[in-house]
């Protein structure tokens, strides 16, 4: 998957941009605050879900823009097909509701996956193994969501479905006992497809990781595991889900939240060559655990998808040393696809092997380069 044009309207601090690039590596350098992470974070957003950062849409107005904004792109997966337009934005109008069009028509933001995959480090991720479950269950479903978009679909029906038990167990004592039991079908069917996927995800992750060496990238081995700590070594069985939410509906109702289903499951991660949980490892050990762990789902998508998902890697270059540096360049440049990488200095990204599309970011403004 190529991002071949990516244009940017009053989003952030770009009041109009607009980028061509190639296959291969993109090479974003500025200062801090220039608006790198900006351009990678619009990316993000070609892709269902809240994007990089997360943040309201809101949010991502540019100051005295009016109050909405607008990302357009073109994306080629197959150099024999014509790309295909992607576009996402808001409307003063209407500030919350997120607009989503594929060739010029409406769509839901979770068709999105259909077209496009990707996948992105960035600093903040640096300390996932030691943050809650919730944000290594996000980072989850995001490698899920690059090889299966219907994981989108699931997880947002299982959450509405979530929400609406935990209304009616608000008052248990009135509550409708037949609509809760459909909505408890609605958690099984949805829960059972979303631990599926997630299930096939890791165990076609740690088949690619299995053939990944231990240097110069640590390799992490992954498991699923519930909200005890204990390792889940089969999907959850539709049946037996519904009778987990039917049986615990006075806990629930008392602890005010759902406290068992795939909505409570985590991540778990070890250092292949030490045995030491991730979380317990060092600062550089965990970045290269998330790096080795990135390349090896995008050759996942690749194998699984047929086209490999477009990479962002906001500040990478700069902490790793230059042998990893290197060897990180190498990497990418001889799997093909599409990276993009960002840099305070050019000279970071002086050595990368061709082709490579290098831009300058200085104050909302972009420059080849």
């Amino acid at each position: 998957m190529t991002l071949i044009r990516l244009s940017l309207t009053d989003f952030r601090n770009h009041a109009g941009a607009d980028l061509a690039a190639e296959a291969g590596l993109v090479a974003l350098h500025g200062d801090n605050g220039a608006g790198k992470t900006n351009i990678l974070e619009a990316i993000s957003l070609l892709a269902p879900g809240r994007g990089l950062r997360r943040a309201p849409l809101s949010d991502m107005v540019r100051d005295g823009a009016g109050g909405g904004f607008a990302i357009f792109a073109e994306v080629q997966a197959d150099r024999a097909l014509p790309p295909v337009a992607l576009g996402t934005g808001i409307e003063a109008a209407h500030p919350r509701r997120r607009l989503v069009r594929i060739n010029g028509a409406a769509a839901a933001a979770a068709s999105l996956g259909e077209w496009i995959a990707v996948l992105w480090l960035t600093p903040a991720m640096d300390r996932l193994f030691v943050e809650t479950a919730g944000s290594r269950r996000r980072f989850l479903d995001r490698l899920v969501l690059a090889l299966d978009p219907r994981h989108a679909q699931h997880s947002n029906r299982y959450d509405a479905a979530l929400r609406a038990r935990g209304k009616l167990l608000a008052d248990l004592a009135v509550a409708d006992q037949q609509w809760l039991t459909s909505l408890e079908a609605q958690l099984a069917e949805h829960g059972a497809a979303m631990d599926a996927a997630r299930q096939s995800m890791l165990a076609s992750l740690a088949a690619e990781l299995a053939g990944q060496p231990d240097a110069p990238f640590a390799r992490p081995l992954l498991t699923l595991t519930d909200s005890d700590g204990a390792a889940r070594t089969a999907p959850h069985d539709p049946e037996a889900l519904k009778a987990i939410f039917a049986s615990r509906r006075r806990i629930d109702a008392a602890a005010g939240r759902a406290t068992a289903g795939p909505h409570r499951d985590d991540l778990s991660a070890v250092h292949a060559a030490t045995g030491r949980a991730a979380a317990r490892c060092s600062t550089g050990e965990q970045k290269a655990m998330l790096l080795s762990l990135i390349l090896a789902h995008s050759d996942c998508v690749a194998r699984l998808r047929g086209a490999r998902p477009v990479l962002l890697l906001d500040e990478v270059a700069a902490h790793l040393d230059p042998l990893r540096r290197a060897a990180l360049y190498d990497r990418l440049a001889g799997q093909g696809g599409q990276a993009w990488l960002t840099g305070t200095e050019a000279a970071l990204f002086a050595d990368m092997p061709g082709p490579v599309t290098r831009f300058r970011i200085a104050g909302g403004r972009i420059a080849p380069g």
